[in-house]
């Protein structure tokens, strides 16, 4: 377990960040707790780093879902209560949301191995170029060339949910 931990730490967070926002400790402990009960749920289908972002992702909601949460969202003061109803997240924008974020990830899986890495590690585990390239043991120089090529791809592959 400590492996694990020590592998996806900055997954986790990442993944916490971009649901709730902000870095969030109790719900990183719960992760590392639902990931230890769950390791024998869990079937060598997948990758086990997207099984451990879903678990992540569902760890998240189940915090917005929580009572204290909504204790605390009710202490909103009204200015921000007047932004939130002016800009409702309606389901089936939440919904495109999801496809959007399925399409990319599938992009980002289509990438050649080496380009995919070096997205994952920099985008999703939101790791500094340098540590890529420590990591991957090549110069950062291909680190950075990687990572322009591999978003020139999205780029290319993705150009239409732009609108381009």
């Amino acid at each position: 377990m400590k492996n694990i931990i020590l592998e996806n730490k900055g997954l986790i967070r990442s993944v916490i960040r971009k649901m709730t926002g902000s870095y969030n400790d109790d719900i990183e402990q719960e992760v590392y707790i639902k990931t230890w009960r769950n390791m024998d749920n869990y079937e060598e289908q997948g990758k086990f780093k997207q099984w451990l972002c879903a678990l992540t992702a569902n760890v998240c909601r189940d915090y917005f879902r929580s009572k204290s949460v909504r204790e605390q969202n009710a202490a909103v003061d009204d200015e921000e209560i007047l932004e939130n109803i002016a800009t409702p997240a309606t389901q089936e924008e939440q919904l495109d949301a999801k496809m959007r974020q399925k399409i990319i990830l599938k992009a980002v899986d289509e990438l050649p191995y080496k380009m995919r890495r070096v997205i994952e590690l920099y985008e999703f585990e939101d790791m500094p170029l340098e540590k890529i390239a420590k990591k991957l043991g090549v110069p950062e120089g291909t680190v950075k060339s990687r990572l322009f090529n591999a978003r020139k791809i999205l780029g290319q592959k993705l150009s239409f949910l732009k609108g381009e």
